[in-house]
């Protein structure tokens, strides 16, 4: 019986939140596989997707600036992954991004991880990011205050010692306007 319950809670967490994408992620996800060899489809691993940020302003623009080639690289603390038990990112992983209300806006495909801590982030990393024009004072100022955000309701307060898990990327999908959303 307890297998049977928890074979149950399994099945019930995956079926929520596979019905919780828009359908603008599979659509997104069945027309980049198309453009895949049986290869290359066979090294895609499982749907992922997410959108940057906690707010929508900065998530659809983040989106946006991911779409546009801007942004080619994110940052999360190693504390996020360790507190949600998740296994850090890998080189080739596919992610589909969305905007805030989880409509697809591209597939990127991670390229490279590091582990730097915080007051370590150079000014290349920032202009990797995208965000603020590549300023590294922008980008420090914007971090710490979504750090400290996300890290006051777990009773963690942020320091800069600590270690940053950033992820460089590159937009695999669309490549071109004619597959770009139209939202």
């Amino acid at each position: 019986m307890k297998y049977f319950l928890m074979i149950f809670i399994l099945l019930f967490t995956l079926t929520a939140k596979a019905a919780t994408l828009h359908p603008s992620v599979q659509k997104m996800w069945d027309a980049y596989q198309a453009t895949l060899s049986s290869a290359e489809k066979s090294q895609s691993k499982a749907l992922s997707s997410w959108y940057f940020d906690d707010n929508q302003k900065d998530a659809d623009e983040l989106a946006e600036l991911a779409l546009r080639g801007t942004k080619r690289g994110t940052a999360t603390l190693l504390f996020d992954f360790e507190h949600k038990n998740q296994p850090l990112p890998k080189k080739g992983e596919l992610h589909v991004i969305t905007n805030w209300k989880g409509m697809a806006q591209c597939i990127i495909q991670v390229t490279k991880v590091d582990i730097v801590r915080f007051n370590q982030f150079s000014e290349e990393f920032a202009r990797i990011e995208g965000e603020g024009g590549g300023a590294l004072d922008y980008w420090r100022t914007t971090h710490i205050n979504y750090f400290q955000r996300y890290l006051k309701p777990k009773g963690k307060i942020f320091t800069e010692d600590m270690p940053v898990v950033f992820e460089q990327f590159r937009v695999v999908w669309p490549i071109s306007k004619k597959e770009a959303p139209h939202v």
